[in-house]
C-alpha cells in the first residue's frame, strides 16, 4: 500500500525548516506525497494571534508550488470550528487518501503532548506518526511515551531526525515586526508575499 505524509501546523509563515524535514521524510519513508494542511483555528492559539487562513494558505502554495510531491489542502481552512488532527485525518480518509496509509509528520516535542490532542487514541486507527527530531535528542523523553500511550500506539510512532535548521515561525515574525530581513528563511515567492500584503509589521499587528 503506497503511503502519503500529512504535514499540519499553522505555517504563519511556511518556511524552510518545515520545507526540509517534509522533503526528508518524503525520501526516508518512500512517501508518494507529503500533503501540507495550514490549521484554520488552532485550539491551541487564540484566534487573534493568528494570522488569517488565506494568507497563510496561499503562502504554503507559493512554498511548495515548484514540487512535484508536495501539496496543500485546504479542508481545515474551510472547516467551521477549532481545527483538530482526528477530523482532518478522518477527512481524508474519506476523500483522497480512501486505499493508502497514512503518516503524520510533527515534531517530537507535540508527540510528548499528544495525549492532550482531541480523541488522541481514535487518531492511531488512522494514521501512523513520524515525530521529526533534531539531532541529540532526548530517547529517554521518547520512550516515556511507551508508558504513556501503551504498546500498541507506541509502535505507530516513528522518531525520524532531521537536518537541523533553527528556524521559527515567531522569529521571522518577529524580524519583520523589527525591519529585519528574512531572505533565505522562507522561500522567495514567500518573502515577496509578505512584503507585498504588509503581513507580521508593527502596523499589521496593531490592525489584525
Amino acid at each position: 500500500m503506497t503511503a502519503i505524509g500529512v504535514m499540519g501546523g499553522t505555517f504563519d509563515p511556511i518556511h524552510f525548516g518545515h520545507l526540509r524535514a517534509a522533503e526528508e521524510v518524503l525520501q526516508g519513508f518512500g512517501l508518494e506525497r507529503v500533503i501540507f494542511v495550514p490549521s484554520g483555528m488552532p485550539p491551541h492559539k487564540p484566534h487573534s494571534e493568528v494570522t488569517s487562513s488565506e494568507h497563510r494558505y496561499l503562502m504554503a502554495k507559493l512554498a511548495t508550488a515548484d514540487h512535484p510531491r508536495f501539496e496543500v489542502s485546504p479542508i481545515e481552512i474551510q472547516r467551521e470550528g477549532p481545527s483538530y488532527t482526528l477530523d482532518t485525518l478522518r477527512e481524508l480518509k474519506q476523500t483522497i487518501c480512501k486505499d493508502k496509509a497514512l503518516y503524520f509528520i510533527t515534531g517530537l516535542d507535540a508527540i510528548l503532548e499528544i495525549h492532550t490532542w482531541n480523541g488522541y487514541k481514535q487518531i492511531f486507527d488512522l494514521a501512523d506518526f513520524i515525530a521529526v527530531t533534531r539531532p541529540g535528542y532526548s530517547v529517554e523523553a521518547f520512550l516515556t511515551l511507551e508508558k504513556s500511550l501503551g504498546p500498541d500506539c507506541f509502535s505507530k510512532v516513528h522518531p525520524f531526525p532531521v537536518t537541523l535548521l533553527a528556524i521559527a515561525s515567531r522569529d521571522i515574525r518577529r524580524r519583520v515586526r523589527d525591519g529585519e530581513s528574512i531572505r533565505y528563511l522562507v522561500p522567495e515567492p514567500v518573502r515577496l508575499y509578505v512584503e507585498e500584503q504588509g503581513l507580521y509589521s508593527a502596523t499589521a499587528d496593531e490592525t489584525r
